[in-house]
């Protein structure tokens, strides 16, 4: 059941801290999520606190640093600390960072305050970044093109290729242009009930396109041992040979199982790395033995729930996924 009054996110929030403590190598996915809750509860002020605790780890330790302050810039302009926030936003986009989530959370932030330009720059800015020209957009990247796609409709800016790219990559059943036109406001006030029809059909698109991010909050991911870990899993549990045979079979087999999924439509892929000892406690906390093979879904899912996915597919010319050493594009990502 979702969390829906204040009291019910704080409950959550805390949940997430305990098992935080609990998982330490987590601690950063769950702390983040924590947060948000904390936000939706009303406790800015805390969820500040646990952004700045995040922040004040060694550098070593934070994987997303960016990501962090974007969401900390968020949060302090919903109460008061503008100034602040947009020092932080404009070191987002001094850092450049690689990855599209704190570009997209800074420049979501500008938006709702108004700041509809420095919202459009900042897209772009990351689009430039990140898109290169010829790739397959990457699940992360989607969103800001659907972001700059709604920005720039607001600002009335002609379509331009970004534009047609969002609008192709669109699933929902309403046009990116529907969706985003800003006489849609009006409709809500209209007294004419094929607008008002035409209006409902419009938000129940843009409401399932929500619901379907909601119930996904982490990738569908695929379980991936490496070499060495398969050789242990299979040696410990040589009854899950049938499931794996050899690693070459089984690192092909993932691949060939994403590929499916994406041709099948289903968004936001990921993978997964399991480790023997890992695998084993998962095991014993459901009270079930390591070669029941309906065990293994279950413990990626629980790895991407606890953050630990990583998303595919890679770029063509980013280092491939299984750890070769090759390109994505020469290794996994042929043919």
């Amino acid at each position: 059941m979702r969390p829906d009054t204040p009291a019910d996110h704080t409950t959550e929030a805390e949940r997430l801290l305990r098992t935080a403590a609990q998982y330490p190598e987590d601690r950063e996915p769950l702390v983040l999520r924590a947060a948000a809750h904390l936000e939706l509860a009303g406790d800015r002020a805390r969820a500040s606190t646990l952004y700045d605790d995040l922040l004040a780890a060694p550098e070593s330790a934070v994987e997303n640093p960016h990501l962090i302050k974007a969401l900390k810039a968020a949060n302090l302009w919903e109460y008061g600390h503008e100034a602040e926030a947009r020092a932080i936003i404009e070191g987002i986009r001094a850092a450049a960072p690689p990855d599209a989530a704190p570009w997209q959370v800074a420049a979501e932030t500008l938006e709702a305050h108004d700041e509809l330009e420095s919202a459009h720059d900042f897209f772009s800015t990351a689009l430039t970044l990140l898109l290169a020209p010829g790739e397959e957009v990457p699940y992360a990247t989607q969103s800001l093109l659907t972001g700059r796609h709604r920005v720039r409709r607001l600002l009335a800016l002609p379509h331009d290729a970004w534009d047609e790219l969002a609008g192709a990559l669109n699933t929902a059943p309403v046009p990116l242009d529907e969706l985003h036109d800003p006489k849609r406001l009006w409709s809500l006030g209209s007294s004419d009930p094929a607008e008002l029809a035409a209006e409902i059909t419009r938000l129940r698109a843009e409401l399932g396109t929500y619901r379907t991010a909601l119930s996904r909050p982490f990738p569908v991911a695929v379980l991936h041992w490496p070499k060495e870990e398969l050789r242990e899993l299979l040696t410990a549990y040589p009854d899950l040979t049938e499931e794996y045979v050899d690693h070459a079979t089984h690192l092909s087999r993932l691949e060939a199982s994403l590929r499916d999924l994406h041709a099948a439509g289903t968004p936001n892929l990921g993978i997964v790395t399991g480790t023997v000892p890992s695998y084993e406690a998962f095991a014993a906390s459901e009270a079930t033995s390591p070669t029941t093979t309906a065990l293994l879904p279950q413990y990626a899912t629980t790895l991407a729930a606890r953050g630990r996915a990583t998303p595919w597919p890679p770029s063509r010319t980013a280092a491939c996924w299984c750890g070769s050493g090759e390109v994505y594009g020469v290794c996994h990502g042929g043919g």
